[in-house]
């Protein structure tokens, strides 16, 4: 599998931390209509798996909703709320040879065009807890022995895994690994709290 990095602009993953001195940046969210999507099937697909048994005693119909809500925060997220609340696309093309090829995108420029600290919260937050969660749910279904909805769980983590994974290269960019971003936050925060221990002192 070939992997092509479209990635000029240096982004970090945590825009707020690295960004309080930059006044730039605009507190609002430009785009409402996007925040609320971003987040809705994602809340959905979660509210209605832990309430679906409550609610409804019909397994298939529960599970065809999680899928089709699973489906549309995929494609909702992928396609629409990366890029406009923070500049940043992936996907993946077949060239006319037949080899796959992994392409990740980030927004040139300033100004009009450049996310604002909420939305970029919004975004962050959104697609990092709910994987998360997802996860939770599939050790939970494992260890309670509810078999009947491990296809279900896995789906959750797959499809939200996905996004989040995509996105993450996309702010890292391809040739940068994960691990020296984890190792560079993780130094720079180590760094942070040493320097105002000292300042206190």
């Amino acid at each position: 599998m070939l992997t092509e990095d479209i990635n000029d602009e240096d982004v970090s993953l945590f825009d707020a931390e690295e960004d309080t001195g930059k006044k730039s940046k605009k507190k609002n969210i430009k785009h409402p209509l996007a925040s609320f999507f971003h987040l809705f099937f994602r809340v959905s697909a979660v509210l209605v798996y832990l309430l679906c048994g409550i609610f409804s005693s019909s397994f298939i119909a529960c599970m065809v909703t999680i899928i089709l809500l699973l489906s549309c925060d995929f494609w909702t997220v992928k396609n629409i709320t990366g890029r406009l609340m923070v500049g940043l696309r992936w996907w993946n093309q077949v060239d006319d040879d037949g080899q796959s090829r992994w392409v990740f995108e980030s927004r040139k420029g300033t100004g009009k065009q450049q996310a604002s600290d909420s939305e970029s919260r919004i975004f962050w937050i959104g697609l990092i807890v709910c994987p998360v969660l997802w996860v939770v749910f599939t050790f939970s279904t494992l260890f309670s022995l509810k078999i009947k909805w491990v296809p279900v769980v896995i789906m959750g983590v797959v499809l939200q895994g996905a996004n989040l994974y995509g996105y993450v290269r996309c702010k890292v960019g391809g040739k940068t690994s994960l691990k020296n971003m984890a190792t560079n936050y993780f130094g720079r925060q180590f760094l942070k709290q040493a320097l105002s221990k000292e300042e206190e002192s």
